[in-house]
């Protein structure tokens, strides 16, 4: 049973609404703890050895950090992943000629699983697919491309300028203030099975399941409206879920390359 504490999280007297991009730092963060508790010994050896001890949490925004350098900004399309209007199945063909999310996960995998990538390179896109696998799960990284992933949607959110794209980034997750252990450790108590069912499936399927999860969070919303706590309300037990299924699903990933 999901316990959220919700009156506590909602006696709110100040809010943070600085542009932090995906889950922001406590959400991936979240994605990587949970990760790391469903690790093989072995998947966690070759992790703490590519990364020099550094686990899953603390390397889950290093995507975010570069993008303050110009010379990673060719990195920055691999964030999100659109479909045209209309198309319902993902095609290479017709995907971003810079990447997107789907190409960098799967760049990242195959760096990963290549045995003559130098460990420099490893480290590079270890670090990169713990934050992308995060971003999947991000319903609005695989929203429409005509508003940014509903980043040109204008809402209030308790009484401050905001967008959609944002509420669902950081807002939700900020204003409700539990640390990302705290989040990760209060995720929901499943079984073997119910694990396995989650993780099955390839990145396509996970990222369709969120472009209909982004469906419905376009729905959520109108332009202008005033969210607040009606919203956390409905909408916070989903962004918790994600960022457990983001977790589980890196887990099955890192599990796989590090068998």
């Amino acid at each position: 049973m999901k316990i959220y504490f919700l009156a506590a999280a909602f006696l709110l007297s100040s809010f943070s609404f600085a542009s932090e991009g995906d889950w922001g730092r406590t959400g991936h963060r979240a994605t990587g703890e949970v990760a790391e508790q469903h690790l093989t010994k072995k998947a966690k050896q070759k992790v703490r050895e590519i990364l020099d001890g550094q686990n899953l949490a603390f390397v889950s925004t290093y995507a975010d950090d570069i993008k303050s350098d110009p010379a990673y900004r060719k990195h920055n399309p691999w964030h999100y992943v659109n479909l045209e209007p209309g198309e319902t199945q993902y095609t290479a063909e017709k995907a971003n000629p810079d990447g997107d999310l789907i190409y960098a996960i799967n760049k990242s995998i195959e760096v990963l699983k290549d045995k003559n990538a130098s460990r420099e390179d490893k480290a590079f896109f270890l670090k990169m697919l713990v934050h992308f696998v995060g971003d999947l799960h991000q319903p609005l990284h695989a929203g429409r491309g005509e508003d940014k992933g509903g980043n040109d949607i204008q809402v209030r959110w308790f009484g401050q300028g905001s967008n959609l794209h944002r509420v669902w980034d950081s807002g939700m997750i900020n204003d409700f203030q539990m640390s990302y252990t705290e989040l990760a450790h209060n995720s929901d108590e499943l079984t073997k099975e119910e694990i396995r069912r989650i993780q099955q499936g390839s990145v396509l399927d996970w990222m369709y399941e969120s472009k209909a999860l982004a469906n419905k969070v376009y729905d959520s919303a109108e332009v202008g409206e005033k969210l607040g706590y009606e919203y956390m309300y409905k909408w916070f037990p989903v962004v918790h879920d994600q960022l457990q299924k983001g977790g589980l699903r890196l887990a099955k990933i890192l599990n796989g390359i590090f068998a």
